[in-house]
């Protein structure tokens, strides 16, 4: 099995939960009360420490030469392998419910499947990352339910919100190429198999909510090969500006 691409596999995931975790920093001091501005920073914590765990796996399977800050900080654009539907905008509180209700209806199946990796180390990240997402699945649940099925105005930003993410949904489910190896090898989680299971949970909730799953002939893809949106560019600079700006800064 090649050495590298556990590497990219882990970075990637990695790259996913600190793009994310950036994104729902935002909301710090701008959520809706007190209560969910402290949540939604709790949330963005437990993806940043996610994100903590794959880069350091990443840095011992390199032979330690570099740091975590090293793959945070210093990388540019192409080099990050997020998917694309975690740094999209924040967009207003119905879009980042939304977002987050596809991301961990997702996750609940997908790190249910790599705790049972092969990989020891993977499979103990997964292990201690599906305690957050219970929390987080329920949290974002209860929000699609409260929203979708509250004022005209709230069902109206938040199936708007849906309409314009459903066609990023779709990349979580796609394997790349150089996964194929790792998911023959028991390493990797085989992505297009929790789709079915996913559409199913989440068409559930939609339902609860009053809310119609969106349109399924568009999607957007590339993120895993370094083919970002525009948003990526604009979230680094904030991201990286320390780093940049006082090289070999540590805390």
């Amino acid at each position: 099995m090649n050495n590298k691409a556990l590497i990219d596999y882990v970075i990637a995931l990695g790259d996913d939960s600190l793009i994310l975790s950036q994104r729902l920093t935002e909301w710090c001091s701008r959520g809706p009360f007190l209560e969910e501005d402290l949540a939604l920073s709790n949330v963005a914590l437990d993806y940043l420490g996610r994100a903590r765990m794959f880069y350091q796996y990443a840095i011992e399977l390199e032979g330690n030469i570099r740091t975590e800050d090293d793959i945070a900080f210093l990388r540019d654009e192409r080099e990050f392998k997020n998917h694309l539907i975690y740094e999209l905008p924040r967009g207003d509180f119905a879009f980042t419910m939304a977002r987050q209700l596809i991301i961990d209806v997702f996750n609940s199946h997908f790190l249910a499947k790599l705790a049972q990796s092969s990989d020891q180390q993977l499979a103990g990240i997964a292990s201690k990352a599906i305690k957050e997402t219970q929390y987080h699945l329920r949290r974002s649940q209860e929000w699609a339910l409260r929203l979708g099925d509250g004022t005209m105005e709230s069902h109206s930003r938040m199936q708007n919100a849906l309409d314009d993410l459903w066609g990023f949904s779709k990349e979580l489910f796609e394997t790349h190429d150089s996964e194929l190896d790792l998911i023959a090898a028991g390493i990797a989680v085989d992505r297009n198999a929790l789709k079915d299971t996913w559409r199913t949970q989440i068409n559930g909730i939609l339902a609860q909510a009053t809310l119609e799953q969106p349109d399924d002939t568009w999607y957007q893809t590339g993120g895993r090969d370094g083919k970002h949106t525009e948003h990526l560019g604009l979230i680094l600079p904030e991201l990286q500006f320390m780093q940049r700006a006082y090289p070999g800064l540590s805390w």
